[in-house]
Order: structure tokens, then sequence, then C-alpha cells
């Protein structure tokens, strides 16, 4: 019967049959140490000559990197071996004996641009094996959430004939010699849908055309988007405060071993949870990022001249040190001593390059955020730079008109802002959610689908709603992907999902 590595701490000092593939081995005379994976984790098994006989131990002495088999050992406890366990095999069936392997260095080294090419393959690293798994836990916490809220979920149309905001960032395709749309936000549709059922979130995929190319963006992506009738947008922060501290709970509870694969510092994803989010109108909201406001003593132009202080001074540590670990190796050294210093130094440098990307970018976010012009939109430096005195995501509320979607409400005796909500998470994740009360008025809603250019007869069906049973109205988006590049600290947006669709990236 097989058996899978995630049940090893049941399964202690038992004979197992496990199924899966090699990632590392190494070889000598009279034993072979394999790290091997199964899909559900991470084991070490040794292949020993003294159990296996020379035959079996010759045939294991073949064995490479992917090599696809089925062993059966001995279980035992070892806290030194990988995942805390360690199978002694008796005996092995190969399936089949990979032949060079294209990624055999570790993921800093060969580049992500290499590896991104190597997808299909990169996705059977450790690092990536738990991204996935945080991804999925997500997943199922995100519908855990609404459904014991008691929403529907219901499914908005990919194909669509107008935009919601505007065709400058869309696919455009043919359907049947008509012009359609790949869906950018399923939120027009989650409107009628309220309507219909009182609660309710779609959870698909929506696309983008813009040309960016950040650690953000993505053209193809998935969006959580709940739409809640008789709400209004202070209702909306509160179930998106409750919904993220849910979610975050639960990853925090059910994937303690892929966070720590991942190395992620959970203090701060723990703050989430056991703190109130910051509520700040966007008015005060430039004035922190000006450095014009303080926040419980904090001054964002002050925090990030120390970020950059500190980074230089790190940034000295660091080289000094690969100098002294480089010159040790070059004196000559054993060969396992060796690799341990190679490993440091390539660690040291990979830590060197976040440092020398603070030192190119802080000075420049330092001047954006000092001349940033109230009404406009922050970009993704100045979200870092507000973030950063806050520990926990920060709601910022009462946006200008002129820089948001036409659907949403005017705030009351002052139609120049609108009742839009941005979370901002920590640490320079910037955006995670976006959202706001809907318009009611009829009138109000006509008048802004001619200010923002677009066809009214396209909005017929949507302007139905107000005409019939309108009610107050609120909901956001989510996009999942910078969620799980949040949750699991990564630098770049292209590692959230199993294949990537953004600028210049279609393959494989």
């Amino acid at each position: 019967m097989q058996q899978y590595i995630k049940d090893f701490a049941q399964l202690v000092g038992h004979e197992v049959s496990i199924k899966g593939w090699v990632t590392k081995i190494r070889k000598s005379k009279t034993a072979c140490f394999a790290d091997f994976r199964d899909g559900s984790g991470f084991t070490q098994a040794v292949f020993a000559l003294e159990s296996l006989g020379d035959e079996q131990f010759e045939l294991a002495k073949t064995l490479t990197l992917e090599s696809s088999l089925a062993i059966t050992g001995q279980l035992i406890r070892n806290e030194k071996s990988l995942g805390g366990y360690e199978l002694q095999v008796n005996s092995f069936e190969i399936y089949h004996n990979a032949e060079g392997y294209p990624i055999t260095k570790s993921d800093e080294e060969m580049g992500v641009k290499f590896l991104s090419d190597k997808r299909h393959l990169w996705l059977r690293s450790r690092r990536q094996w738990a991204i996935m798994r945080l991804r999925n836990q997500l997943i199922m916490s995100i519908h855990n959430f609404f459904q014991s809220e008691d929403f529907v979920q219901m499914d908005a149309p990919l194909l669509t004939g107008s935009a919601c905001e505007g065709t400058t960032d869309l696919f455009e395709t043919d359907f049947f010699g008509q012009p359609a749309y790949l869906s950018q936000s399923g939120q027009l549709y989650g409107e009628a849908m309220a309507m219909a059922m009182g609660k309710i979130y779609t959870f698909g995929p929506t696309f983008r055309a813009e040309k960016s190319n950040t650690p953000r963006h993505l053209s193809e992506f998935w969006m959580i988007e709940p739409e809640m009738a008789f709400y209004t947008n202070e209702d909306n922060m509160n179930l998106i405060e409750r919904f993220i501290k849910s979610v975050i709970g639960e990853v925090l509870y059910r994937c303690k071993d892929e966070l720590e694969v991942l190395g992620r510092d959970t203090s701060s994803l723990e703050k989430v949870v056991a703190e109130t989010f910051p509520r700040v109108a966007y008015s005060d909201a430039v004035k922190i990022l000006r450095g014009e406001l303080e926040i419980n003593g904090k001054n964002a132009i002050k925090l990030q001249e120390e970020d950059l202080a500190q980074a230089t001074a790190r940034l000295a540590e660091i080289q000094a040190e690969i100098a002294e670990r480089e010159k040790a190796i070059a004196a000559g050294m054993k060969k396992g001593a060796r690799r341990f210093n190679e490993g440091k130094i390539l660690a040291l440098r990979g830590e060197a390059k976040e440092l020398e990307e603070k030192q190119r970018h802080i000075p420049d976010w330092i001047e954006s955020a000092k001349n940033f012009e109230d009404g406009e939109d922050f970009g993704n430096s100045d979200e870092t730079v507000l973030t950063r005195v806050f520990s926990t995501p920060v709601m910022v509320y009462n946006w200008p008109a002129k820089i948001k979607s036409f659907y949403m409400k005017e705030v009351d005796g002052d139609p120049s802002l609108v009742k839009g909500v941005d979370l901002l998470a920590p640490d320079g994740y910037g955006e995670i959610v976006g959202g706001s009360e809907r318009e009611t008025s009829l009138e109000v809603l006509v008048r802004k689908i001619a200010e923002h250019n677009l066809d009214q007869d396209d909005f017929e069906w949507y302007l139905d709603l107000r005409r019939f049973g309108s009610v107050p109205h609120a909901g956001f988006g989510l996009g999942l992907e910078r969620l799980v590049r949040w949750v699991c600290g990564l630098n770049h947006v292209r590692e959230t999902l199993p294949f990537q669709r953004r600028y210049g990236q279609i393959k494989p």
C-alpha cells in the first residue's frame, strides 16, 4: 500500500512504502543519501550497501536528480535529516532514471529569468512546493470564510461586450463578428447577482493588458470579488478586516511547515490577526506620506532615511564577510567546509542584491513622497513609504473621485470624493484590496458614465439595477496572487501561481 511523507509522524518504527522523485543525492562507497519528495512532503532516504546487497546497491548508485521510483524501508526519527525523518531503504523499484536534469544549482544562482523559462520543472523545488501549498490553503480559507458568512459563490462571465473601467488595458477578441473583451473584473455582474441573492462572491481569473513589468503585475490573475446588498462602506471595511484576519489566522495555524521552508518571519502576520487595522482618510494619508503627519511618533520620511542608512551599513558588513570567506577558501580547506562557505557566500550575495536595490530605490522613494501632489493616486513606492509607519495593513478611504471608477458612491456633501477603500499591506507589499460603496443614484451614474467617456448603451443593463429596487450596497476585490506574495514574503508575484502570464512571458 502506498503511503505518504505527510503521514510520517504516525508511521515511525514501521515499514513504509512511498513513491516519488529524487531531488538531491550524495554517494559514498557504502551508502547513497537521497533527498526524496512525493508531493506531500520531503524526506531523506538512505540506500545502504549492507541492507541492499551488491546488486541493488550498484543500481541505487545509478540514481540521478528527478529519477522516479518506489521505495520500501524502515522509518526512523532523525532530527538532522530533511523533514526530521529518515527512511532506511531495504528494497526499491525504478520507474525512470532521468538524464541531464537542467536545474542543478540553487534558485538564486540560476537566476529568476532562467527559472521562469523552466517553470514546469521549477515547480518541483521545495520552495515552490511550499508556495503552492500556501496558495492552496489561502484559496480554501477564502472559501471557508465566505461560506461561513452565508455568501453564495456565483460566477461572472470571462467574455464581456464592454469594459468595466474603460478599454485601455483590456485584451480584445472576436466574438462571432463582434468585439469582446477578456474580463478585467466580475464586479458589475456581481452587483446584479447580489440584488438577487443578498451576499455573493465570485472567484475566478481576470485579465489586464497593462504593459507593466513590475514585481506586482500579472496579465492573468485570480480575483475574489464579494458584493453585499444593504452594505455601507463602513460595513465593507468591517468585512474586509474580518476576512483578512480569518484567512491569515487559518494559514498560520495550518501551514507552519511551509512558512518555515520559506523562512517567513511570521511575527508580522501574527500582528495582522491580533491588532486592529488603522483607517486613514486619503487626505491624511497624503500628509503621512509627505512626512507632515506622524503616526505614534513615526515619520514616514525619517524611517526611509533610517532604512537607507541601515542598508548601507549592512551591505558593508556583507561585503567584508564575503571577502573574508573567499580568502579562506583560496587558502585551502576541506571539501565540506568549502561547500559550507560557498553556500554562505551565495546567501550573502542574495542579501546584498536586495540591499543594493534599497540603496538605489529609497532616495527616489523619498523624493517622490516629499513631492506628492494631493489628488493623485499612490504609486508602488508611495504605498511602500506610507505603510512603513504601520505594523498592520492600513485602510485608506474617501478617495478623490477623479482617480477612481465611475461606479463608486460620492461622499455625502463632497462630490469630489468617493466612498472607496484600499487596503495596503505593510512591508512594501502595497494594495491587496480595493473596494467601495457603489453609487445608487441613476442620475449620478448616467453623469459619471458620460464623464468617463463610456458608451451608455453598454451599461443599460447595469443601470436597470438602479431603476428596479436600488439599495445601498458595497463590495471589494482582492487579488489572490498579491495576497500569496505578501503572506509568503516573496520579492516577485511571478512565484505566486503555477504558470505566470505577464508582460513578456507567455511560455511555458
